[in-house]
């Protein structure tokens, strides 16, 4: 636990450094945080911040900054949201308002990027009823099987599954007539309901492939190709925070890599309301120096996809968390009255 004037000190700090981007040192923080202390008494607080690993001390310079764990603590304790004003929350449901579903997800995302001046994104709803027709396996190596999927449209779909077991030709055989039998044809909302007491009998690494698989199934049918809307890259060019070539190729590499994008956001759609993703809390799917803000949004109670923000982790999260929340809102209420 911090102190009450810890606390104060730790929210003054990220404050003034997202607000300027450079280290923020005692005397700037006396002016700033309105505390009857010394600058040898602020000094001690913050020394004390940088044993706890919330704050840090870049080479040659007297300031601090916060790490990861600081704008964590920071966004869960210390931070008070800035309410949106009635205009934009006018304009966002006035844009939300399209007949064509599709058009609203497009202006979701674009609304975001403009709000924020960072990337807006938009995981497009799953399909609701997708089922397979037949699964199949195909040993490729040791540690690769490729998964041919052939849909209920006899569509055809290859996904290459890395494995930790050496499967051989019949333990594959097993697994996909196992699989056939008993889940071609049912939803995959069926199959997650039905799949924990059926499979937890069989032996580990064929029940390990066939969740393996059905995941895999899952994710290739229920998500339509155009599944990312992505708005606004170009505003992170502009962004100082990312003025490092090689963080901007990372956070551009995501982009392109769209399952990653996907995973990422699929992330927050389990839980209710706004996430915050810093660095490597997302499991090392954004890089290191970049902040996701995502939120679920649903249509007639059902949660069918996620909208979010993606800047750095030196941005305002007091002003775009309720971005982010009210436009998942207003697309949630706006989807639910065209259904």
């Amino acid at each position: 636990m911090l102190s009450e004037r810890a606390q104060i000190l730790l929210k003054t700090l990220v404050e003034r450094y997202i607000a300027e981007g450079q280290p923020v040192g005692s005397r700037s923080l006396s002016r700033y945080a309105c505390l009857d202390l010394s600058p040898a008494s602020i000094r001690n607080v913050m020394a004390d911040l940088e044993s706890m690993g919330l704050v840090a001390s870049p080479h040659h310079s007297a300031g601090r900054v916060p790490t990861a764990q600081g704008f964590r603590f920071f966004v869960d304790r210390l931070m008070t949201t800035q309410p949106l004003e009635n205009l934009e929350i006018d304009r966002l449901e006035a844009t939300l308002s399209e007949a064509d579903p599709q058009k609203m997800l497009e202006q979701a995302s674009l609304l975001l990027s403009q709000l924020t001046r960072f990337a807006g994104v938009v995981i497009t709803p799953r399909r609701q009823n997708a089922a397979f027709r037949q699964l199949e396996f195909l040993r490729l190596d040791d540690h690769r099987v490729l998964l041919v999927i052939i849909t209920t449209d006899g569509e055809v779909q290859n996904r290459i599954l890395q494995t930790e077991h050496a499967y051989n030709s019949q333990e594959l055989q097993t697994a996909a007539q196992l699989l056939n039998q008993q889940y071609a044809g049912t939803t995959f909302s069926e199959v997650q309901h039905r799949m924990h007491e059926e499979l937890k009998s069989l032996h580990t690494s064929i029940e390990r492939l066939m969740r393996q698989a059905l995941d895999a199934s899952a994710r290739a049918l229920t998500r339509p190709d155009d599944a990312i809307v992505l708005s606004g890259e170009r505003n992170l060019l502009n962004t100082e925070a990312f003025s490092d070539i090689g963080q901007l190729r990372r956070l551009f590499e995501m982009f392109e890599q769209k399952s990653t994008l996907i995973q990422l956001l699929d992330l927050s759609q389990q839980a209710q309301g706004v996430q915050i993703f810093i660095g490597s809390e997302s499991g090392n799917l954004a890089p290191d120096d970049c902040s996701v803000i995502t939120a679920p949004y649903s249509i007639n109670g059902s949660v069918v996809g996620t909208l979010g923000v993606i800047g750095p982790t030196r941005m305002p999260y007091d002003r775009i968390v309720p971005v982010v929340d009210i436009t998942a809102r207003l697309l949630t209420n706006a989807l639910s009255s065209s259904h």
